[in-house]
């Protein structure tokens, strides 16, 4: 297997000569690109800003994935593990928890000599610019090399070049905020220690937190539907445990339009949390729009519209599964061009805007839909999906395939994107709005 070559296609100017690709993110994306890289021969660095590799993953590790393990392994990741003795895991039909994609398949990638040396923990980019040059300077731009502003794990603030970046930082470190107006609710801070983030293992390690308590979850989409039935588990055995569900819309559109999901554990989903709502285990308060959070002795209370109406609900705890959106913050120097919308790059927007694409099928899409007016950097994986839902791993692995194509100067190869993914059946929108629905 080939490893790193200096003199691939990528160097076009000696000021980059040298320089790895700096991939942000050291979860299943950016570990697929550097799979890829390796067998490109095109040098690489990885930061990742847990303690570990995938630290935002095993943070749900509790939760199982919608897609089979047949889906979740990047073909150059697979073809790099086999060749060092690594055996894939036998049900490839079964989903696997994230702790099993972790501990079977991210784990083993990561420890590959070809990608372990290259990986950093426990380092923060803070900021990505161009050496010397902001945002408004042109003259020589693509010729010079990326400044990455890092910080590691004991405070120290350094800068490191690169002939490319690929940010696949990922979302799930920046939720949505509670407040339908897309702004943290009034009062927040003060009642801060009663909000969890989406996806708290309430089974396990956060159990005595959630247990006997009055819990409200927030949110729509699959986040949501996965915490209220884990919180359905727990009422067994902890009866006192109550739980309200709220959402700003009449629907919870995402969880409840299923029926021909291709991936069962998704499908499952909204069936089992009609049922809990049926039962009366769950209630739920739909066209709730968050204004204001206060405390009430022990609890908090939620000030919302409804209906036109102020109304306040009294809880423990609150559940923020409002989705998530990317941090943009450390790209403010970087030419980018997003939609307005959803804050995915621009010729991707369509495919996966809600307001739009009515389903969650995506069209295959590769480097032309996510190139930046800034060249050589590109944003892949969830945090390439803004603000849209229902990303698939093997969206993101196909995505870094094209790039790294692209940037090993094999523009065929970059070009001849090719995916298969398996049907949603989700739609957000009147089927009659859009035919990927009928």
């Amino acid at each position: 297997m080939t490893l790193i070559d200096l003199t691939s296609p990528i160097v076009r100017d000696s000021r980059l000569d040298g320089l790895p690709v700096a991939i942000i993110g050291a979860g299943p994306i950016g570990l697929a690109a550097a799979a890829n890289l390796v067998e490109r021969g095109i040098d690489f660095v990885i930061y990742e800003a847990g303690d570990s590799i995938a630290s935002s993953m095993r943070s749900w590790g509790h939760i199982r994935l919608f897609s089979p393990w047949k889906h979740l392994i990047d073909p150059a990741a697979h073809r790099l593990l086999e060749a060092d003795g690594w055996t894939e895991p036998r049900y490839q039909d079964k989903a696997p928890s994230g702790t099993e994609l972790v501990e079977q398949y991210l784990h083993p990638l990561a420890g590959l000599d070809s990608i372990s040396s290259r990986i950093h923990t426990g380092v923060t980019v803070a900021a990505v610019t161009r050496q010397g040059m902001d945002r408004t300077r042109s003259t020589g731009r693509a010729s010079t090399p990326f400044a990455l502003r890092i910080t590691d794990s004991n405070g120290t603030v350094t800068e490191v070049t690169a002939r490319a970046v690929i940010d696949a930082s990922g979302t799930y470190r920046t939720t949505n905020s509670l407040g339908s107006n897309g702004l943290d609710p009034l009062g927040l801070d003060a009642v801060a220690h009663h909000v969890t983030h989406a996806l708290p293992d309430v089974l396990g390690a956060d159990r005595a937190r959630f247990a006997g308590k009055h819990i409200t979850v927030v949110g729509a989409g699959h986040s949501a539907a996965n915490t209220l039935i884990n919180l359905s588990t727990l009422i067994q055995t902890s009866p006192d445990t109550t739980v309200t569900w709220v959402i700003r819309n009449k629907s919870a559109v995402r969880v409840f339009t299923s029926d021909d999901d291709e991936l069962a554990g998704r499908a499952s989903l909204g069936s089992k949390v009609q049922k809990l709502i049926d039962f009366g285990v769950i209630t739920v308060v739909d066209g709730f729009e968050i204004l204001e959070l206060s405390r009430s002795g022990e609890q908090v209370d939620i000030a919302g519209l409804r209906n036109g109406s102020i109304e306040h609900l009294t809880t423990d705890l609150i559940v923020n599964a409002t989705g998530f959106r990317p941090d943009l913050g450390i790209l403010r120097e970087i030419r980018l061009s997003l939609d307005d919308i959803v804050e995915a790059p621009v010729r991707l927007a369509p495919l996966i805007d809600p307001n739009l694409h009515s389903c969650g099928t995506v069209e295959p899409h590769g480097f032309t839909e996510l190139e930046q007016p800034e060249p050589n950097f590109f944003i892949a994986g969830m945090k390439s999906y803004g603000r849209a839902p229902t990303f698939l791993l093997a969206t993101g692995y196909e995505q870094v395939r094209s790039i790294t194509a692209y940037l090993a100067g094999d523009l065929t190869a970059a070009r001849n994107v090719k995916l298969v993914l398996p049907a949603t059946g989700v739609c957000s929108t009147d089927s009659s709005s859009s035919s990927c629905c009928s």
